[in-house]
């Protein structure tokens, strides 16, 4: 059995490079600026950590605890910044950038272009057979259904979409171009824009959660919204969206959104918005443009978060968030300062002999 996990180690990768770079192209891609004696023509076929890479491989360095590696690196070439520079060997080729890996992301996605999509798990293009298409579905030219898809009736889905295995597209659903559908996923009482990317196992769409006690039991109300993703939307596996209860569920243009993540009924999110995994946003809430939530935010109802406000992990929210604001703690989420002071209070307070507490930085996942 170990002799048989060693061959599958040794066996094929699931992404390979589709170009190389030479370092003067790179540096003409990041703006980084090459130490003085770089070979500038030398080619670039990959990309690795510090410690893995070899003479082929571009990597960086932007955190302290990485710096010692420079010095015993076999790397091509390396991203960093002009404090750790000097730090670097004469022979290594230095590309002198202020942030190392944000440009390597650069680099990357020029390499590995393919990693950026999910494709379809069966790999044939056209309708798979098992696959169950309305004949009133409309499908433009260019679209993949894998075995098991389901579309519903009157479904609408643009060129260059993948339907995976499994997934369920309801009646009516209307996907714009470029966009995926993971195994297993299902989206219905929906409109998507182009280039929406939806990970294995999310539901879009379902009704939301609302309920009126009355003495006989729970009265459940009509849920006759819809939910709306626009372009470049991408949402983790595990991840639900509840269509609207009277108006809709609306999450805005390149907003990411992690795995196991709750999204409630008419719920409004921004463009450009963060929100880590495990995260809950009750009915009614509305996240202004750019706000980050970290991991297990969660939201109560009809509370707004205003733009570019950060809250950070395990923050409970119970009142409106100010723009551009960070806020965290549990149970009621407060500028960071103030929840600093009170954890450092409540520290002295339990251990008098404790000395200065240094609050923790923000997690921000």
């Amino acid at each position: 059995m170990a002799d048989d996990l060693a061959d599958n180690l040794a066996g094929p990768q699931f992404f390979s490079t589709q170009s190389t770079l030479t370092i003067g192209e790179i540096a003409a891609m990041t703006g980084a600026e090459p130490r003085a004696g770089a070979d500038l023509s030398h080619r670039i076929r990959n990309i690795a950590p510090i410690d893995l890479a070899g003479p082929d491989d571009l990597s960086f360095v932007e955190n302290v605890k990485f710096v010692g590696e420079l010095a015993t690196t076999r790397a091509g070439a390396v991203l960093t910044t002009a404090r750790f520079e000097p730090q670097a060997p004469a022979h290594l080729a230095v590309l002198r950038v202020r942030e190392p890996y944000k440009a390597f992301v650069t680099v990357m996605r020029e390499f590995y272009r393919s990693s950026l999509r999910p494709s379809s798990p069966y790999g044939d293009d056209g309708i798979a057979p098992g696959a169950s298409v309305h004949p009133t579905a409309r499908l433009a030219k260019g679209v993949t259904v894998d075995p098991g898809a389901v579309i519903g009736a009157r479904a609408e889905i643009g060129a260059g979409t993948i339907v995976s295995a499994n997934a369920v597209i309801g009646a009516q659903v209307k996907i714009g171009r470029d966009c995926t559908i993971g195994p297993n996923s299902s989206v219905t009482h929906s409109v998507l824009g182009d280039r929406v990317i939806i990970h294995p196992g999310c539901h879009i769409g379902q009704d939301g959660f609302g309920y009126v006690p009355t003495k006989d039991g729970q009265l459940k109300v009509p849920q006759i919204g819809r939910v709306v993703l626009h372009d470049d939307v991408e949402i983790g596996a595990g991840t639900n969206v509840d269509r609207g209860g009277i108006r809709d569920t609306v999450i805005g243009a390149g907003t990411k959104i992690d795995n196991l993540v709750q999204i409630g009924h008419n719920v409004t999110i921004g463009k450009n918005c963060i929100i880590v995994a495990q995260s809950g946003l009750s009915g009614s809430v509305t996240l202004e443009d750019n706000v980050v939530l970290a991991a297990r935010v969660g939201i109560i109802p009809h509370i707004t978060i205003g733009k570019g406000a950060v809250l950070a992990a395990r923050s409970t929210v119970i009142r409106d968030v100010p723009p551009g604001e960070h806020w965290g703690g549990f149970p009621n989420a407060k500028p960071l300062k103030a929840f600093f002071r009170e954890m450092v209070v409540l520290e002295r307070l339990a251990t008098p002999e404790a000395k200065k507490i240094v609050p923790p930085a923000v997690d921000q996942g």
